[in-house]
Protein backbone atom coordinates (compact mmCIF):
# COMPACT_ATOMS: atom_id res chain seq x y z
CA UNK A 1 0.00 0.00 0.00
CA UNK A 2 2.64 2.59 0.55
CA UNK A 3 4.49 2.01 -2.23
CA UNK A 4 0.76 2.87 -4.19
CA UNK A 5 -0.03 5.34 -1.52
CA UNK A 6 3.22 7.04 -1.12
CA UNK A 7 4.18 10.44 0.70
CA UNK A 8 3.22 12.82 -1.44
CA UNK A 9 -0.01 11.75 -2.58
CA UNK A 10 -1.17 11.39 1.03
CA UNK A 11 0.00 15.02 1.21
CA UNK A 12 -2.31 15.82 -1.74
CA UNK A 13 -5.21 13.67 0.25
CA UNK A 14 -4.41 15.39 3.12
CA UNK A 15 -4.88 19.12 1.88
CA UNK A 16 -8.48 18.47 -0.13
CA UNK A 17 -9.39 17.13 3.15
CA UNK A 18 -8.65 20.17 5.00
CA UNK A 19 -9.78 22.55 2.48
CA UNK A 20 -12.76 21.07 2.29
CA UNK A 21 -13.55 20.40 5.55
CA UNK A 22 -14.26 16.76 5.50
CA UNK A 23 -13.17 13.40 7.32
CA UNK A 24 -11.12 10.92 6.12
CA UNK A 25 -13.70 8.76 5.11
CA UNK A 26 -13.10 6.03 2.44
CA UNK A 27 -15.63 7.67 0.17
CA UNK A 28 -14.14 11.30 0.72
CA UNK A 29 -10.50 9.66 0.37
CA UNK A 30 -11.72 7.93 -3.17
CA UNK A 31 -12.35 11.71 -4.12
CA UNK A 32 -9.58 13.70 -3.05
CA UNK A 33 -7.63 10.99 -5.29
CA UNK A 34 -9.66 11.33 -8.22
CA UNK A 35 -9.16 14.70 -7.88
CA UNK A 36 -5.63 14.37 -8.20
CA UNK A 37 -6.25 12.57 -11.24
CA UNK A 38 -5.70 8.90 -9.34
CA UNK A 39 -7.57 5.97 -9.96
CA UNK A 40 -6.78 2.88 -7.25
CA UNK A 41 -8.61 -0.04 -6.42
CA UNK A 42 -10.54 -0.72 -3.00
CA UNK A 43 -8.20 -1.83 -1.29
CA UNK A 44 -5.66 1.46 -1.93
CA UNK A 45 -8.12 3.43 -1.16
CA UNK A 46 -9.09 1.75 2.01
CA UNK A 47 -5.33 1.51 3.02
CA UNK A 48 -4.77 5.17 2.24
CA UNK A 49 -8.08 6.34 4.86
CA UNK A 50 -6.69 4.40 7.55
CA UNK A 51 -3.26 5.78 7.14
CA UNK A 52 -4.80 9.03 7.37
CA UNK A 53 -7.47 8.75 10.22
CA UNK A 54 -4.03 7.24 12.23
CA UNK A 55 -2.54 10.31 11.59
CA UNK A 56 -5.37 13.00 12.12
CA UNK A 57 -7.40 11.22 15.21
CA UNK A 58 -5.04 8.57 16.42
CA UNK A 59 -1.65 8.01 16.88
CA UNK A 60 0.36 7.80 13.48
CA UNK A 61 2.48 5.44 13.25
CA UNK A 62 2.54 4.09 16.41
CA UNK A 63 -0.76 2.65 16.62
CA UNK A 64 0.09 -0.65 16.08
CA UNK A 65 2.60 -0.53 19.10
CA UNK A 66 0.46 0.55 21.55
CA UNK A 67 -2.36 -1.63 20.14
CA UNK A 68 0.11 -4.66 20.67
CA UNK A 69 -1.13 -6.18 24.46
CA UNK A 70 2.62 -7.17 25.20
CA UNK A 71 4.10 -3.27 25.01
CA UNK A 72 3.86 -1.04 28.19
CA UNK A 73 5.82 1.55 26.95
CA UNK A 74 6.63 3.65 23.32
CA UNK A 75 9.82 5.86 23.82
CA UNK A 76 10.23 8.09 20.14
CA UNK A 77 14.12 9.97 20.69
CA UNK A 78 14.34 10.41 17.01
CA UNK A 79 12.50 9.92 13.68
CA UNK A 80 14.00 6.39 13.19
CA UNK A 81 14.69 6.12 16.53
CA UNK A 82 10.85 4.67 17.96
CA UNK A 83 12.13 1.79 21.07
CA UNK A 84 9.28 -0.08 22.82
CA UNK A 85 9.27 -2.20 26.30
CA UNK A 86 6.93 -5.75 26.24
CA UNK A 87 8.66 -6.66 29.62
CA UNK A 88 12.07 -7.22 29.18
CA UNK A 89 14.05 -4.03 28.22
CA UNK A 90 14.26 -1.58 25.35
CA UNK A 91 13.69 -2.65 22.07
CA UNK A 92 14.32 -1.03 18.59
CA UNK A 93 11.36 -0.80 16.09
CA UNK A 94 11.48 -0.88 12.43
CA UNK A 95 8.96 2.27 13.46
CA UNK A 96 10.15 5.53 11.33
CA UNK A 97 8.40 8.99 10.89
CA UNK A 98 9.05 10.73 7.21
CA UNK A 99 11.32 13.40 9.50
CA UNK A 100 11.45 15.43 12.93
CA UNK A 101 8.04 17.66 11.87
CA UNK A 102 6.16 14.23 11.70
CA UNK A 103 7.19 13.26 15.41
CA UNK A 104 6.12 17.21 16.53
CA UNK A 105 3.33 17.09 14.86
CA UNK A 106 2.19 13.67 16.79
CA UNK A 107 3.36 15.41 20.39
CA UNK A 108 1.21 18.74 19.17
CA UNK A 109 -1.94 16.38 18.45
CA UNK A 110 -2.02 13.94 20.96
CA UNK A 111 -1.69 16.77 23.67
CA UNK A 112 -4.49 18.54 22.36
CA UNK A 113 -6.38 15.22 22.43
CA UNK A 114 -5.58 15.50 26.07
CA UNK A 115 -6.46 18.96 26.73
CA UNK A 116 -3.20 20.46 26.53
CA UNK A 117 -0.94 22.66 25.00
CA UNK A 118 2.26 21.98 23.84
CA UNK A 119 3.85 24.84 21.25
CA UNK A 120 7.16 26.16 21.31
CA UNK A 121 5.94 28.40 24.43
CA UNK A 122 4.99 25.44 26.44
CA UNK A 123 7.45 23.22 24.61
CA UNK A 124 6.69 20.38 27.38
CA UNK A 125 3.91 18.61 28.42
CA UNK A 126 2.39 15.62 30.76
CA UNK A 127 -0.72 14.22 30.58
CA UNK A 128 -3.26 11.25 30.37
CA UNK A 129 -4.79 10.26 27.07
CA UNK A 130 -8.59 9.35 27.20
CA UNK A 131 -7.71 5.87 27.01
CA UNK A 132 -5.23 6.09 30.06
CA UNK A 133 -2.07 6.44 28.02
CA UNK A 134 0.33 8.59 29.97
CA UNK A 135 2.04 10.77 27.87
CA UNK A 136 4.82 13.03 27.79
CA UNK A 137 6.79 15.38 24.90
CA UNK A 138 9.50 17.44 24.89
CA UNK A 139 9.53 19.85 21.86
CA UNK A 140 12.64 21.27 20.81
CA UNK A 141 14.59 23.29 21.03
CA UNK A 142 14.68 22.10 24.58
CA UNK A 143 14.12 18.55 23.03
CA UNK A 144 17.67 18.69 20.54
CA UNK A 145 16.95 17.50 17.19
CA UNK A 146 13.50 16.07 17.33
CA UNK A 147 10.65 15.94 19.80
CA UNK A 148 10.67 13.46 22.36
CA UNK A 149 7.50 11.05 23.03
CA UNK A 150 7.06 8.63 25.87
CA UNK A 151 4.15 6.99 26.06
CA UNK A 152 3.24 4.22 29.44
CA UNK A 153 0.43 1.91 28.55
CA UNK A 154 -2.04 1.35 30.82
CA UNK A 155 -3.36 -2.40 31.34
CA UNK A 156 -7.24 -2.01 31.18
CA UNK A 157 -6.87 -4.75 33.27
CA UNK A 158 -4.57 -5.45 36.40
CA UNK A 159 -2.38 -8.69 36.34
CA UNK A 160 -3.75 -11.59 38.60
CA UNK A 161 -1.38 -12.29 41.73
CA UNK A 162 -0.57 -15.50 39.18
CA UNK A 163 0.17 -13.85 36.38
CA UNK A 164 2.71 -12.05 38.45
CA UNK A 165 4.51 -15.36 39.79
CA UNK A 166 4.70 -16.99 36.20
CA UNK A 167 6.21 -13.30 34.95
CA UNK A 168 8.69 -14.02 37.81
CA UNK A 169 7.63 -10.73 39.83
CA UNK A 170 7.11 -12.56 42.53
CA UNK A 171 9.20 -15.45 43.48
CA UNK A 172 7.26 -18.91 44.39
CA UNK A 173 5.28 -19.05 47.68
CA UNK A 174 5.76 -15.20 47.50
CA UNK A 175 1.99 -14.97 47.12
CA UNK A 176 1.44 -16.37 50.49
CA UNK A 177 3.06 -13.06 52.28
CA UNK A 178 1.56 -10.99 50.03
CA UNK A 179 -2.06 -12.37 51.02
CA UNK A 180 -0.89 -12.24 54.59
CA UNK A 181 0.23 -8.15 54.18
CA UNK A 182 -3.25 -7.16 53.13
CA UNK A 183 -5.34 -9.50 55.35
CA UNK A 184 -3.11 -7.97 58.37
CA UNK A 185 -4.57 -4.78 56.87
CA UNK A 186 -0.90 -3.17 57.39
CA UNK A 187 0.08 0.18 55.36
CA UNK A 188 3.04 -0.03 53.45
CA UNK A 189 4.36 1.36 50.53
CA UNK A 190 5.96 0.05 47.14
CA UNK A 191 9.07 1.57 46.10
CA UNK A 192 11.38 1.35 43.19
CA UNK A 193 12.99 3.20 40.56
CA UNK A 194 10.66 4.03 37.07
CA UNK A 195 9.34 2.01 35.17
CA UNK A 196 10.38 -1.33 37.69
CA UNK A 197 6.07 -2.11 37.70
CA UNK A 198 5.14 -0.35 41.35
CA UNK A 199 1.95 0.64 39.53
CA UNK A 200 1.21 -3.13 38.02
CA UNK A 201 1.91 -4.41 41.54
CA UNK A 202 -0.39 -2.45 43.38
CA UNK A 203 -3.01 -2.82 41.28
CA UNK A 204 -2.77 -6.29 41.54
CA UNK A 205 -2.76 -6.34 45.81
CA UNK A 206 -5.85 -3.92 45.46
CA UNK A 207 -7.85 -6.47 43.43
CA UNK A 208 -6.82 -9.01 46.25
CA UNK A 209 -8.91 -6.77 48.59
CA UNK A 210 -12.43 -8.00 50.38
CA UNK A 211 -14.85 -7.10 47.99
CA UNK A 212 -16.82 -5.41 51.13
CA UNK A 213 -14.31 -2.82 51.22
CA UNK A 214 -14.29 0.54 49.80
CA UNK A 215 -10.98 1.20 47.73
CA UNK A 216 -10.47 5.59 47.49
CA UNK A 217 -7.61 5.98 44.68
CA UNK A 218 -6.09 9.51 44.97
CA UNK A 219 -3.66 9.80 41.34
CA UNK A 220 -1.70 12.54 39.56
CA UNK A 221 -2.77 10.01 36.51
CA UNK A 222 -5.06 7.66 36.62
CA UNK A 223 -3.46 4.76 36.12
CA UNK A 224 -4.20 2.05 38.84
CA UNK A 225 -6.47 -0.62 37.61
CA UNK A 226 -7.41 -2.86 40.87
CA UNK A 227 -9.96 -5.61 39.53
CA UNK A 228 -12.36 -5.00 42.41
CA UNK A 229 -16.06 -3.83 42.60
CA UNK A 230 -15.83 -0.59 44.96
CA UNK A 231 -13.59 1.48 43.97
CA UNK A 232 -13.70 5.23 43.95
CA UNK A 233 -10.71 7.35 41.49
CA UNK A 234 -9.68 11.38 41.93
CA UNK A 235 -7.51 12.57 40.06
CA UNK A 236 -5.20 15.59 39.90
CA UNK A 237 -5.71 18.58 37.56
CA UNK A 238 -3.26 20.91 36.72
CA UNK A 239 -3.64 24.88 36.57
CA UNK A 240 -5.31 26.29 33.77
CA UNK A 241 -3.49 29.34 30.75
CA UNK A 242 -4.40 31.17 33.34
CA UNK A 243 -2.72 29.72 36.22
CA UNK A 244 -5.49 28.61 37.99
CA UNK A 245 -7.55 25.92 38.62
CA UNK A 246 -4.99 23.48 40.35
CA UNK A 247 -6.18 20.57 41.95
CA UNK A 248 -2.95 18.79 43.51
CA UNK A 249 -2.72 15.40 45.19
CA UNK A 250 -2.73 17.27 48.71
CA UNK A 251 -6.04 18.21 47.86
CA UNK A 252 -7.28 15.28 46.58
CA UNK A 253 -5.84 13.47 49.99
CA UNK A 254 -8.10 15.24 52.08
CA UNK A 255 -11.57 15.19 50.01
CA UNK A 256 -10.25 11.04 49.97
CA UNK A 257 -10.80 11.22 53.67
CA UNK A 258 -14.39 12.32 53.76
CA UNK A 259 -15.35 9.45 51.58
CA UNK A 260 -15.46 6.90 53.93
CA UNK A 261 -12.12 4.93 52.39
CA UNK A 262 -11.51 1.77 53.64
CA UNK A 263 -8.80 1.66 52.27
CA UNK A 264 -6.93 4.61 51.63
CA UNK A 265 -4.73 4.93 48.41
CA UNK A 266 -1.90 7.80 47.06
CA UNK A 267 -1.22 6.71 43.37
CA UNK A 268 2.66 7.86 43.82
CA UNK A 269 3.96 9.87 47.04
CA UNK A 270 5.80 12.60 46.21
CA UNK A 271 4.81 16.21 47.33
CA UNK A 272 2.61 17.61 50.49
CA UNK A 273 0.26 15.23 50.19
CA UNK A 274 2.30 12.72 52.65
CA UNK A 275 1.72 14.86 55.37
CA UNK A 276 -1.99 14.56 55.16
CA UNK A 277 -1.25 10.48 54.02
CA UNK A 278 0.22 9.51 57.53
CA UNK A 279 -1.87 11.57 59.51
CA UNK A 280 -4.87 9.91 57.69
CA UNK A 281 -2.82 6.61 58.78
CA UNK A 282 -2.53 7.23 62.49
CA UNK A 283 -5.96 8.14 62.87
CA UNK A 284 -7.83 4.91 62.04
CA UNK A 285 -7.71 4.49 58.43
CA UNK A 286 -5.78 0.94 58.29
CA UNK A 287 -3.92 -0.72 54.81
CA UNK A 288 -3.36 2.48 53.44
CA UNK A 289 -0.97 1.93 50.52
CA UNK A 290 0.94 4.25 47.44
CA UNK A 291 4.17 3.88 45.33
CA UNK A 292 7.21 6.40 46.08
CA UNK A 293 10.31 6.33 44.40
CA UNK A 294 13.28 5.01 45.90
CA UNK A 295 16.30 3.74 44.79
CA UNK A 296 16.48 1.29 48.10
CA UNK A 297 13.91 -0.11 51.14
CA UNK A 298 16.36 1.40 53.14
CA UNK A 299 15.84 5.25 51.35
CA UNK A 300 12.45 5.52 51.94
CA UNK A 301 12.56 7.22 55.22
CA UNK A 302 14.56 9.50 53.77
CA UNK A 303 12.78 9.98 51.32
CA UNK A 304 9.37 10.43 53.17
CA UNK A 305 10.95 12.75 55.56
CA UNK A 306 12.82 15.11 52.14
CA UNK A 307 8.94 15.37 51.06
CA UNK A 308 7.48 16.19 54.43
CA UNK A 309 10.04 18.84 55.57
CA UNK A 310 9.44 20.44 52.29
CA UNK A 311 5.51 20.35 53.73
CA UNK A 312 6.87 22.00 56.83
CA UNK A 313 6.46 19.07 58.62
CA UNK A 314 9.53 18.90 61.14
CA UNK A 315 11.92 16.09 60.91
CA UNK A 316 11.05 14.75 64.50
CA UNK A 317 7.42 15.46 64.05
CA UNK A 318 7.20 13.05 60.25
CA UNK A 319 9.21 10.16 62.13
CA UNK A 320 6.83 10.16 64.54
CA UNK A 321 3.96 10.36 62.67
CA UNK A 322 6.06 7.61 60.59
CA UNK A 323 7.20 5.18 63.06
CA UNK A 324 3.23 4.86 63.59
CA UNK A 325 1.53 4.95 60.21
CA UNK A 326 3.59 2.70 58.01
CA UNK A 327 4.70 -1.46 58.55
CA UNK A 328 6.06 -2.40 55.18
CA UNK A 329 8.05 -1.23 52.08
CA UNK A 330 8.31 -3.99 49.07
CA UNK A 331 11.08 -2.64 46.81
CA UNK A 332 11.08 -3.63 43.05
CA UNK A 333 13.69 -3.57 41.16
CA UNK A 334 14.54 -4.31 37.30
CA UNK A 335 17.48 -6.37 36.67
CA UNK A 336 19.64 -6.77 33.65
CA UNK A 337 17.61 -8.47 31.63
CA UNK A 338 15.04 -5.96 32.01
CA UNK A 339 12.68 -8.56 34.37
CA UNK A 340 10.69 -6.72 37.12
CA UNK A 341 10.90 -8.18 40.35
CA UNK A 342 10.00 -7.73 44.51
CA UNK A 343 13.82 -7.35 45.21
CA UNK A 344 13.40 -7.55 49.44
CA UNK A 345 10.39 -6.81 51.85
CA UNK A 346 11.27 -4.69 54.94
CA UNK A 347 10.02 -3.83 57.98
CA UNK A 348 9.75 -0.23 59.45
CA UNK A 349 11.18 0.06 63.29
CA UNK A 350 11.84 3.07 65.27
CA UNK A 351 15.55 3.32 66.57
CA UNK A 352 16.94 4.73 69.95
CA UNK A 353 17.66 7.96 68.10
CA UNK A 354 13.89 8.26 67.63
CA UNK A 355 14.27 8.31 63.69
CA UNK A 356 12.68 5.40 61.88
CA UNK A 357 14.91 2.76 59.96
CA UNK A 358 13.45 -0.26 57.72
CA UNK A 359 14.65 -3.59 58.52
CA UNK A 360 15.44 -6.17 55.98
CA UNK A 361 12.39 -9.49 56.37
CA UNK A 362 12.62 -10.87 53.30
CA UNK A 363 14.71 -11.13 49.89
CA UNK A 364 14.17 -12.66 46.76
CA UNK A 365 15.18 -15.91 45.95
CA UNK A 366 14.98 -18.23 42.96
CA UNK A 367 12.83 -20.37 45.21
CA UNK A 368 10.90 -18.56 46.80
CA UNK A 369 11.91 -15.46 49.49
CA UNK A 370 14.81 -15.78 51.52
CA UNK A 371 14.08 -14.46 55.18
CA UNK A 372 16.05 -12.01 56.90
CA UNK A 373 16.83 -10.83 60.43
CA UNK A 374 13.45 -9.00 60.12
CA UNK A 375 11.00 -12.00 59.90
CA UNK A 376 10.14 -12.46 63.00
CA UNK A 377 8.93 -9.15 63.70
CA UNK A 378 6.89 -9.31 60.34
CA UNK A 379 5.37 -12.34 61.36
CA UNK A 380 4.55 -10.85 64.69
CA UNK A 381 2.84 -7.81 62.43
CA UNK A 382 0.71 -10.56 61.17
CA UNK A 383 0.06 -13.05 63.97
CA UNK A 384 -1.06 -9.53 65.65
CA UNK A 385 -3.66 -8.90 63.42
CA UNK A 386 -4.77 -12.44 62.97
CA UNK A 387 -3.61 -13.22 59.18
CA UNK A 388 -2.64 -16.49 59.35
CA UNK A 389 0.13 -18.71 58.05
Amino acid sequence: MTAVVGARMLDGVRQWLAANGTEPTPARVAEALRAQGRILGDAEVLGAAEQLRSELVGAGPLEPLLADPSVTDVLVSAPDRVWVDRGGGLELTQVSFRDPAAVRRLAQRLAAVAGRRLDDARPWVDARLPDGTRLHAVLPPVAVGSAYLSLRVVRPRAFTLAELVAAGTVPPGGERVLRRLLDARLSYLISGGTGTGKTTLLSTLLGLVGPGERIVLAEDSAELRPDHPHVVRLESRPANQEGVGRVGLDDLVRQALRMRPDRLVVGEVRGAEVVHLLAALNTGHEGGCGTVHANAAADVPARLEALGTAAGLDRAALHSQLAAALSVVLHLVRDRAGRRRIAEVQVLERTPSGLVATVPALRWGERGFVRERGWPRLSALFAERGAGA
